[in-house]
């Protein structure tokens, strides 16, 4: 076994949740000497994602970054495992009018793979967001075309519910995974969540607006006639609370029972409940990528940011989803070729 890795926050992460003590190292994929490397069964990785994304300027392989694919392609020749998976995010589909895409398969293709791809949804999998990724599958054996997608849901931890009602008014407890990734979506400063925050120590909620007095110099304000007011009590997705010219996909705030924006690296994500926005903590964020408690307190332990976890959260893949996908590889590929017949 082996990893790469460039960035070192992440290498150490990867590092102390796992033994790596018998796998090699590899710090830049553009410099890998392939005669160098073991021979594998199955390559896992991904490319930036930034140069094909539909928040980004979609330059694809313009980007140096998109670049990225090329040697993942330059491996995959050189080494020929039997199956490899790639993911990316759905934009990828699209950029180009079609044609970056085109010239992923192609190349994947003319290295005699058999392709699948598909779009999932973590939300699909017991992970509390909405996040779209294209997962691309090749495999040598051409008997099991077909056989990898669709995919069922996987398994994953639960939300812990305080309080039961509609999508969008319920309120979790923070011992469970978080409904989503708000106030900083997993990149810098990423922080999610669904959350109930009191407007005052005693707070006085009713049912109707007091009586708005014409003197009266105190309440929500201390200018007179502004005794009274009115507080919106279904939480909603706010996107970036503090930039109020950030939107994704041309919106900034959602419905009460819409699910929250897609976790990105950049953007800090919110919910709006009477008037406060409650922050996720880097270990909610890293249960809302599926994530283990132990495995985020081995990290923590490391004294990484604050900004690098919620980095890290962000980049990741939904642990859950590319576990769905290689078991199925593994039924299918390794340890069940004869159904491939």
């Amino acid at each position: 076994m082996g990893f790469c890795e460039i960035d070192k926050n992440a290498e150490a992460a990867y590092r102390a949740m796992y033994d790596t003590e018998k796998e090699v190292f590899f710090n830049d994929a553009s410099k890998i000497n392939t005669d160098e490397m073991p021979d594998f069964d199955l390559f896992v990785g991904g490319f930036p994602c930034q140069p094909f994304s539909v928040a980004g300027k979609r330059r694809g392989f313009e980007d140096t970054r998109g670049t990225l694919f090329y040697h993942i392609a330059r491996i995959i020749k050189a080494k020929r495992p039997s199956a490899f998976i790639l993911e990316n995010v759905p934009g990828l589909l699209s950029h180009g009018e079609g044609e970056t895409y085109k010239t992923i398969l192609e190349t994947l293709s003319e290295l005699g793979y058999c392709l699948e791809w598909y779009v999932l949804n973590s939300a699909d999998y017991q992970i509390p967001q909405s996040r779209k990724r294209v997962f691309i599958v090749g495999y040598l054996d051409f008997r099991c075309a077909g056989k990898i997608f669709p995919i069922k849901s996987g398994g994953g931890k639960n939300p812990e519910k305080l309080i039961d009602g509609s999508q969008g008014q319920r309120v979790y407890s923070v011992d469970g995974a978080a409904v989503t990734q708000c106030a900083g979506s997993g990149g810098w400063g990423g922080k999610t969540g669904l959350y109930f925050i009191d407007m005052n120590p005693d707070p006085k909620l009713t049912e109707n607006a007091r009586c708005i007095t014409a003197r009266q110099d105190s309440g929500i304000s201390n200018h007179r006639g502004e005794h009274s007011g009115v507080l919106v009590e279904e939480p909603r997705a706010v996107i970036n609370p503090q930039k109020e010219k950030t939107r994704q996909n041309g919106r900034r705030v959602k419905e009460p029972n819409e699910p929250m924006f897609t976790l990105t690296v950049q953007d800090r994500h919110g919910v709006v409940h009477r008037g406060r926005v409650r922050k996720l903590m880097p270990i909610e964020c890293w249960r809302l990528q599926g994530f283990t408690d132990e495995q985020f307190g081995k990290v923590s332990a490391l004294g990484i940011s604050e900004g690098q976890l919620y980095k890290m959260a962000g980049n990741a893949v939904s642990v859950p989803v590319v576990a769905a996908v290689g078991k199925k590889i593994r039924e299918v590929i390794f340890n069940e070729a004869d159904q491939c017949e």
